[in-house]
């Protein structure tokens, strides 16, 4: 047994145990916390898997039919005291898209960077493409029987955070995609990659594909107010698959402000350094080098004198436009980097 698992399950042990997602969990973040049960279980510790929002993604809420996956909300958890320990799956403690709950944070497992330190008693945060990755990797390490549906679960989480290792991928992400694969059941892979888009959200994403603007390789566009993680998701993707776009930013207004997602693909601008620069000091975000997330709060904007549309761009342009004179400049000592 590698000391990585060992130290797990002696943190664990003992406890009542909560697996706990980033809120309306994606593909990689249920395929993660799915395939860590079925690793727990083989030791002897039962886990619930919960998080805050339920999936708003075809692709997401089909997994719990097709893999069998039992997922808690967290407003359902009535029993949840400070003495039963959560493991935090594809998601870190104190960051705006996790919930905080009554139980104790006492193990993280990652893919992303640490944008807020936090003592856990366990920590694995490794920067790869997909969290399953290394869910799968502890299966593989300690040579741990798995079974057709955990190894497809986690094929499925893999091939959708890398876009089927298009992007972020890792060595990591690389050998486990192998290894998988002999386990994965082609068919109900193929039948869960088939389920990405429900029908009463084709127009709004057409109207957001019309609504496109691209200003020096930087792709903007609004959806209509309410869409889902998904759909937001989903449309930021497509913009990147436009030859004029090399970085895309696609977002929609919520009841308590507005969800943004951003993408990149290229490595010297990291979506996730952009984002929380371009929305510091009105709202938040941060992710990983090619995929990245923020929110700007409803407090921040209503009450505010200029037009969201144009605050949103301008901001980004110019975090975008930072990155390339900061890359400039690595090149070139001599250029001079803007305040």
């Amino acid at each position: 047994m590698t000391q990585r698992l060992q130290c797990l399950l002696e943190v664990l042990d003992g406890h009542r145990v909560y697996i706990q997602t980033h809120n309306f969990p994606d593909p990689d973040a249920l395929a993660s916390a799915y395939g860590m049960q079925q690793l727990l279980s083989v030791f002897g510790i039962d886990a619930v898997i919960c998080c805050k929002g339920m999936m708003e993604k075809a692709s997401t809420s089909g997994m719990v039919d097709i893999f069998g996956i039992e997922l808690v909300n967290i407003n359902d958890i009535e029993d949840m005291t400070a003495d039963d320990y959560v493991l935090t799956i594809d998601a870190q403690a104190n960051n705006s898209n996790i919930a905080d709950i009554p139980g104790k944070t006492a193990a993280c497992i990652d893919h992303h960077p640490t944008a807020v330190p936090y003592e856990y008693l366990f920590r694995d945060v490794r920067i790869c493409g997909a969290c399953a990755s290394l869910v799968a990797d502890y299966f593989f390490s300690n040579k741990v029987a798995i079974d057709k549906n955990t190894a497809t679960a986690l094929m499925y989480g893999l091939k959708m955070d890398t876009d089927d290792l298009n992007r972020g991928m890792t060595d990591i992400d690389v050998e486990m995609y192998r290894r998988l694969f002999y386990y994965t059941d082609q068919d109900k892979l193929n039948q869960i990659l088939s389920q990405q888009m429900v029908f009463s959200d084709l127009n709004d994403f057409i109207a957001a594909l019309r609504g496109i603007k691209v200003f020096d390789g930087i792709g903007f566009t609004a959806i209509a107010d309410g869409a889902s993680d998904g759909l937001i998701a989903e449309v930021c993707d497509f913009m990147l698959d436009l030859v004029e776009v090399q970085f895309a930013v696609a977002y929609s207004m919520r009841d308590g402000g507005v969800k943004i997602s951003v993408r990149s693909e290229l490595n010297y601008l990291d979506a996730g350094t952009i984002t929380a620069n371009a929305l510091e000091e009105i709202g938040a975000g941060g992710g990983h080098g090619v995929m990245a997330g923020g929110y700007i709060p409803k407090s921040s904007i209503e009450n505010a004198e200029f037009d969201l549309e144009e605050e949103i761009q301008n901001r980004f342009i110019n975090a975008v436009y930072f990155s390339r004179m900061l890359k400039n400049a690595l090149k070139d000592p001599l250029a001079e980097i803007p305040e």
